[in-house]
């Protein structure tokens, strides 16, 4: 339906999904954006102030401690790298190409975490290079002493796949 009154913006229903999925694409892109530089910024922090070796505690069970991971998750997969970077890049370009379909802000967020998470992994593994194509170490930093050492962007995956979660079940109601 067209409203042809005076002044009044169309009410197509082509015209309405578009401008908010485009709208929710920008939001997943800013969110990845800013979640990358919050990584990257992180990871130089923790670079130029801490020792690795020499964790500094900070309230609780929170200390920083530098470590180095060439694997995945949990420092699990060892010197396979180039293997989840590669896995990485093609989730990216897939969570990328579903931005269309995107119809929640919540889901845009999420997928935006993600993307920025996965993206300030992938950039230690391609710039943090020792160990060939995609074989750098991934920084991580923050130690809660009762889980393993993680970092800004795992902080954004793990999150990131919550709120997806949550908003799944928010939207497939009975």
């Amino acid at each position: 339906m067209t409203d042809h009154r005076a002044g009044a913006e169309p009410t197509t229903p082509a015209a309405a999904p578009a401008g908010t999925a485009r709208s929710l694409v920008w939001l997943t892109l800013a969110v990845a954006a800013g979640w990358v530089v919050a990584d990257q910024l992180t990871k130089w922090w923790a670079l130029e102030t801490l020792d690795q070796g020499d964790p500094v505690p900070v309230v609780w069970t929170l200390q920083w401690n530098l470590v180095f991971n060439s694997g995945m998750a949990f420092s699990q997969f060892e010197g396979g790298g180039w293997i989840i970077g590669l896995v990485a890049v093609v989730i990216v370009l897939v969570l990328f190409l579903t931005l269309r379909g995107t119809r929640s802000r919540l889901t845009a967020v999420a997928v935006g975490m993600i993307i920025g998470g996965a993206l300030g992994n992938l950039l230690d593994r391609a710039l943090r290079d020792d160990g060939g194509f995609l074989g750098g170490r991934v920084v991580d930093f923050i130690d809660v002493q009762w889980w393993p050492v993680f970092n800004v962007a795992d902080v954004g995956v793990v999150v990131g796949g919550l709120l997806l979660i949550i908003g799944s079940l928010r939207t497939s109601g009975p």
